[in-house]
């Protein structure tokens, strides 16, 4: 019997996806269940919602909850897996100052969480709790596996990758629907079937480096031309930015527009507006999203309690997948995000990147890719550069390091002066207070 810890499990639907699909598998479904949380409204909710869904599922698995830090050790001994989905300081009051503060500056952006001046943010008030829950982890399960879901994924998983001794992989949805959203998008459904494809990259920019039918025949070329197809007629629809990547470097890539739109300098500019139409570029779309999710749990909550029996079918999360590869010893593969160490030959060593992985009773295997093209790895360095700075400033204390991750971020660089940028980063680090540790 396997032991699986959830750490930040009042993110309840989340963990009911999760755990849920654990529950789905006979290989995990009487496991025990760790829940950690340190608020108790959102940690009892989720531990109800969830023995109903065990019950209704057999009632195989046994379901522990543990509340705030003093127990958090507690939830990890033993551990096989431990599963993290935390967002520290949430949306109120961080996603908040992530985004009000910026927008004084003249500085807008769509999700914030990944990259950006958010994604810098929401990292340096994430790493010092993951330092802790690696400390404890080192002393209560060494052996556990860490799967990672919290973002910004490749600056929590590089952190955790090279600077602690727990086993870590981030995992991510997006390379499990990337091709077929793709084809679906194009009219091309009939080439789903059998599909055969490449990806590799980074976090929420890995590249669709090749995608053939079930004969082995290339689909790039009818994708593009379709792709023009829609470019000149006018139209515009909600993934943009994407297509725009397919015309402009020659490859789609895994996560969504919406995110994408912010991790370079095109799209969004104060000096060309226009582009926000044309594009069709969600501003703000992060905090309209936490601010339904909140107004709309509570009924779902409720809704879930009347029905009493509360079902669930098996999602495409990784997670449960590759947990069941290494209990039963059968071979699964995914997209994951792992130390680069030659993966990736025009990456750094020291990059966190997505590239397709095994999984089996032994462990965790890495593919070698080879070279990116060379606009998706000069791509890929824009976001990396950041990355890796903001790594840095969480590891040494210094606030440096925080400006420079600032000014190499390309969306900020290109907005803003230097200067500002300055002043922007000590703002943030004023509002978020005790949210962040104290830098020199």
């Amino acid at each position: 019997m396997a032991k699986i810890t959830f750490m930040g499990a009042g993110s309840t639907v989340f963990a009911r996806n999760v755990i849920g699909d654990c529950l789905c598998s006979e290989v995990l479904r009487d496991s025990e269940f760790a829940l950690y949380d340190i608020d108790a409204k959102r940690l009892a909710e989720s531990h109800e919602i969830l023995e109903a869904m065990n019950q209704t599922l057999g009632g195989y698995g046994t379901i522990k909850s543990y509340l705030g830090v003093e127990n958090r050790k507690e939830a990890l001994r033993g551990a096989d897996f431990v599963v993290d989905a935390i967002q520290v300081g949430l949306y109120d009051p961080c996603t908040i100052i992530d985004f009000e503060v910026p927008k004084k500056y003249g500085l807008r952006q769509t999700i914030g969480d990944t990259l950006g001046i958010g994604g810098i943010m929401r990292a340096l008030r994430t790493i010092p709790v993951l330092a802790d829950f690696a400390k404890d982890m080192e002393e209560v399960c060494p052996n556990a596996w860490f799967l990672n879901y919290t973002n910004p994924m490749a600056m929590l998983s590089g952190y955790m990758q090279r600077y602690t001794g727990v086993k870590t992989i981030g995992l991510c949805h997006s390379v499990q629907v990337c091709s077929e959203g793709l084809l679906k998008q194009l009219g091309m459904e009939d080439k789903l079937e059998g599909r055969k494809e490449l990806i590799a990259g980074i976090n929420h920019m890995g590249w669709l480096l090749r995608l053939e039918d079930k004969n082995g025949v290339d689909l790039y070329p009818e994708i593009k031309r379709r792709v023009a197809e829609k470019f000149a007629s006018g139209e515009k629809w909600d993934d943009m930015v994407r297509f725009d990547y397919i015309r402009r470097f020659g490859y789609y890539c895994t996560e969504s527009s919406e995110h994408n739109s912010e991790y370079n300098y095109f799209y969004i500019k104060d000096k060309y507006p226009e582009l926000i139409d044309a594009y069709k570029i969600p501003l703000d779309e992060y905090p309209r999203r936490c601010v339904n999710q909140i107004a709309g749990w509570q009924k779902e909550y409720e809704d879930l309690k009347a029905s009493g029996s509360i079902g669930h079918t098996r999602s495409r999360e990784y997670a449960s997948h590759i947990m069941e590869a290494m209990v039963s010893g059968k071979t699964y593969q995914i997209g994951g995000n792992v130390l680069n160490n030659g993966l990736i030959d025009n990456l750094p060593a020291d990059a966190c990147v997505e590239v397709p992985c095994l999984i089996n009773g032994s462990g965790l295997y890495p593919t070698h890719v080879g070279k990116l093209p060379v606009q998706c790895a000069a791509m890929n360095m824009t976001n990396i550069n950041v990355q890796l700075l903001t790594i840095e400033a969480a590891v040494t204390g210094k606030k440096d390091h925080i400006y420079q991750a600032a000014m190499l971020d390309p969306h900020t660089g290109s907005e803003l002066s230097i200067d500002k940028i300055v002043a922007m980063v000590d703002d943030l680090i004023e509002a978020h207070g005790d949210w962040l540790p104290k830098y020199n």
